[in-house]
């Protein structure tokens, strides 16, 4: 089986982690490294196990096994282009976010395994983790990618209960049709005690076509994550970015093309710097994106806990 770019491990080297998603049966490696789950090989694309519950996902079986598990948005690039850094600026909430995970999570192990799930592309703060020298991470999206371990729905994680320390999930719970299915994998996955860290859109532009389908307010978010004590949330972008984005997709919306409307807001790039100025509420209120990092709690926020949770404007 072929190696991950980003861990250097293979599906054998993870195979202790894994469980069928139908059954739930665990997989083992047999004798000759392949996975299996009892006497049944588990199904590859390339050299990625495919352990998907495709009686209840969205993916296509004939489709993803005929197509090699490419990935279902046509021409996606790994990583953002240089034109969109410049334009969008970087993102320095998440990557600090990222160490701080690692910080906190190797208080808690002296080898603590990381899902990241969406890792077909790497992030500046999903890189992190793979940077830190005592991190195990397993990773998997949708699509086989040089980075990713296996191809997997995140409704239906092929993962044993509480064998992972944390949980990434970044831009990713708009793209899934029940994120709170995922919220609760993702629970059920976590130690006691684990911690997720979770980037979701909220005031942002449809960006993977048929496959977007949900956005969240900070208490929006925060109502998600109900079964975890909160560690941190906040804005991760803000008005000024989603002013700038909406602006190039009308633009484009105008021109009857995506890139024209990039180049035509290219101009009003700096419109993103509005964010370093806004009021801390006024920034939840219409931010681009915001985050979420907390830990699994036996504990759940009631309804009647959000009013008093709510950090937008309040007159």
């Amino acid at each position: 089986m072929g190696r991950s770019k980003q861990s250097g491990q293979n599906a054998a080297d993870i195979a202790e982690l894994l469980r069928c998603p139908v059954t739930h049966a665990p997989v083992h490696v047999s004798e000759t490294g392949d996975l299996s789950i009892g006497d049944t090989p588990v199904q590859t694309v390339g050299d990625q196990p495919v352990l998907v519950n495709f009686a209840q996902s969205i993916l296509d079986r004939e489709i993803l096994l005929t197509h090699g598990a490419t990935s279902l948005v046509a021409n996606r690039r790994q990583g953002r282009p240089w034109w969109k850094r410049l334009m969008l600026g970087e993102n320095r909430i998440t990557p600090a976010s990222a160490a701080e995970l690692v910080e906190m999570v190797s208080a808690q192990s002296e080898t603590p395994t990381i899902l990241i799930i969406g890792g077909g592309t790497v992030s500046d703060g999903a890189q992190i983790l793979y940077d830190a020298p005592n991190l195990r991470v397993v990773s998997f999206d949708v699509y086989a990618s040089p980075h990713t371990d296996f191809v997997a729905d995140a409704h239906h994680i092929p993962i044993l209960d509480q064998v992972v320390d944390a949980v990434w999930i970044e831009a990713v719970l708009e793209h899934v049709l029940t994120p709170a299915e995922v919220v609760d994998e993702i629970w059920r996955v976590l130690k006691p005690d684990g911690i997720v860290y979770a980037a979701t859109p909220f005031l942002q532009p449809v960006h993977e076509r048929a496959y977007d389908f949900t956005r969240f307010s900070e208490s929006g978010h925060r109502w998600l994550f109900r079964r975890f004590d909160e560690i941190d949330r906040g804005v991760l972008a803000g008005p000024g970015t989603a002013l700038f984005q909406q602006l190039r997709y009308a633009f484009g919306a105008v021109a009857g093309s995506r890139r024209i409307g990039s180049l035509l807001a290219a101009p009003f790039f700096w419109l993103r710097f509005i964010d370093r100025l806004a009021a801390r509420d006024h920034g939840s209120d219409a931010a681009s994106a915001t985050f979420f990092m907390g830990r699994k709690s036996e504990r759940t926020l009631s309804p009647k806990d959000m009013p008093a949770l709510f950090r937008g404007v309040r007159k």
